[in-house]
């Protein structure tokens, strides 16, 4: 049980329920994950769904790098949720068994390309340091672009954000999954 229910159109200020009404219309619905956190202040979660869905779901990064970036940050920030979401679509989108095993094990990583590389480096960097080096950066760069690189720091600290409130809430599972969950 999340330490705090999943909000409904009668738990928010009455001021506040067309808003609720408006983002419980877009991403999850109501739901139950990170998203329907943020649903218990609705102008927030208004604000939060235009730049989520831009992130998830429409930048200029390759699929597989976007699930890459979602499942580093998931790792770092041992958010059950998360991993437990993206870890299927990751694999759909490319992405090793052995590539994500090993991410949510916290093993050596097989042979990466470049990209992943690239992805795994700036977060684990980021998430562990809270900088990122030079060659780091450079070799993202390299790779993904300016834009490309604008993007994938915004999408690790959107989803280090929507970890923070799963993992601050304790978030549970809506329902079972076929990947293994997350040890943390």
């Amino acid at each position: 049980m999340s330490r705090i229910p999943p909000p409904t159109r009668a738990s928010v200020p009455e001021e506040l329920r067309a808003v609720f009404d408006e983002v419980s219309s877009g991403p999850g619905g109501v739901g139950t994950g990170p998203m329907s956190v943020l649903k218990n202040s609705p102008e927030m979660a208004r604000r939060a769904i235009p730049l989520f869905e831009y992130v998830r779901n429409e930048s200029s990064l390759p699929q597989p790098v976007r699930e890459l970036a979602m499942l580093t940050t998931a790792r770092a920030k041992d958010c059950i949720y998360i991993w437990n979401a993206h870890a299927a679509l990751g694999r759909q989108a490319g992405l090793s068994d052995a590539l994500v095993d090993a991410l949510r094990d916290r093993q050596p990583l097989p042979p990466l390309s470049p990209a992943e590389a690239a992805v795994i480096n700036l977060g684990n960097e980021f998430f562990t340091a809270s900088r990122v080096s030079e060659a780091t950066f450079n070799a993202a760069l390299e790779q993904f672009g300016t834009q490309g690189v604008v993007e994938l720091t915004t999408l690790m600290g959107f989803y280090a954000m929507l970890a923070f409130n799963a993992n601050a809430v304790d978030l549970q599972l809506a329902e079972a999954s076929a990947e293994p969950t997350l040890p943390v």
